[in-house]
């Protein structure tokens, strides 16, 4: 019961701070660019409490035996959680006032999934060096790319609007649309290279393990497709500039991608066939 107080208590926290900053950030005229870029500590730091009390439900639920147990439930809270991390350090050296009120819902629900999918399996051959060092490394990859997707539909949202006339007060607390883009294409190149360090591992784990190459199976085809679509997105940008929808359309069509290869599969394996 403590445990299921804590779930819900991690997401009460999450949607709190999310009403808060879309009452504060989004909501209130007359806010200025330069007064967002300064939030008071409190304001910083106030997700620290959900995420602290998410990482501990986590920790307790994954490290509960000797062998790493990761269903699909909480492979979703933990990319959650560490991409609520990220964001959490990055607002440290970029204005990310406009990704709390997006961040923060995505991370209630997520820390809610291991109850709605409590089936877990112990995760075979955790023991071995290249498995962990693949598995923290993907979860990286994953949290980037997220961070990535929400900026993306931040970023399309604000183009749509900048030809009304009438405009929304949210857009005078948000950086400039070419500052967001910049920082847009920083996150993916980060994720670019921790999703090609994502694929190189797993072909040395596969090797170490079943000794053989990479299998091809429906998680690695949607690997592939979705490191074939970031590549092309950041040699369009390199080559011809690529910005704007163009770029948002890559960005999420890339993420869809990574999300059928791993949580797709895991979703079908565990919820769908119960195994």
């Amino acid at each position: 019961m403590s445990v299921i107080l804590a779930y819900l208590v991690a997401a009460l926290f999450y949607v709190l701070i999310g009403w808060y900053f879309w009452r504060t950030k989004w909501q209130v005229p007359g806010r200025t660019a330069v007064t967002a870029a300064l939030p008071a500590p409190v304001e910083r730091f106030a997700i620290l409490l959900p995420l602290t009390i998410h990482g501990w439900v986590l920790y307790a639920a994954v490290f509960a035996g000797s062998a790493l147990t990761l269903g699909v439930g909480h492979a979703v809270s933990a990319v959650a959680w560490i991409t609520a991390v990220i964001y959490f350090a990055a607002s440290f050296f970029s204005n990310l006032d406009g990704l709390q009120t997006l961040v923060c819902p995505v991370a209630a629900v997520a820390v809610l999934l291991p109850l709605i999918f409590p089936e877990a399996h112990p995760l075979a051959n955790t023991e071995v060096p290249a498995f962990r060092i693949h598995l923290l490394i993907a979860l990286l990859a994953y949290s980037l790319f997220t961070i990535a997707a929400l900026h993306a539909l931040l970023m399309d949202l604000v183009e749509r609007r900048l030809h009304h006339a009438a405009r929304p007060t949210v857009f005078a607390n948000l950086p400039p649309l070419l500052t967001m883009e910049t920082l847009l294409f920083r996150v993916l190149w980060t994720g670019f290279v921790l999703l090609t360090l994502t694929l190189g591992t797993g072909i040395l784990f596969s090797e170490e393990v079943f000794g053989k190459a990479l299998p091809f199976t429906h998680k690695t085809l949607f690997g592939f497709i979705s490191w074939c679509i970031f590549a092309a997105l950041l040699g369009g940008r390199l080559i011809y500039g690529w910005r704007g929808r163009v770029a948002v359309r890559w960005t999420l069509a890339g993420f869809a991608a990574l999300l059928f290869a791993y949580v797709g599969s895991k979703f079908v394996l565990e919820v769908i066939l119960q195994r």
